[in-house]
């Protein structure tokens, strides 16, 4: 049985999503996927990178992952990053932070 929950951007979604695309990358949304589906695909210099965003300003008890995406994250064989802010998107995508406002 696959668990539901609530399909909604954390708070920082915004900003990380913004300045990976000022980097040059791009960015589509994929929080509303489900079955615990990372919630960023964000292409850059011809890779793909698969985000799980968290609010890093949350309580650590509230930035784990649902069981939907442990599940998922330990089942994926490929690329996959959790990410709390600007700067570990950025490094999760091989993207330098200079010039691009953290």
């Amino acid at each position: 049985m696959t668990r539901r929950y609530a399909a909604r951007a954390d708070a920082n979604q915004p900003q990380i999503v913004s300045a990976l695309r000022r980097a040059g990358a791009t960015v589509t949304a994929t929080h509303a996927a489900g079955q615990g589906f990372p919630d960023l695909v964000v292409g850059y210099q011809g890779n793909n990178f698969l985000l799980e965003v968290k609010d890093g300003s949350k309580p650590p008890s509230e930035r784990q992952l649902t069981p939907d995406q442990r599940d998922w994250h330990r089942d994926w064989r490929g690329q996959k990053a959790v990410v709390c802010n600007i700067a570990q998107a950025m490094a999760a995508c091989g993207i330098e932070l200079k010039g691009v406002k953290a």
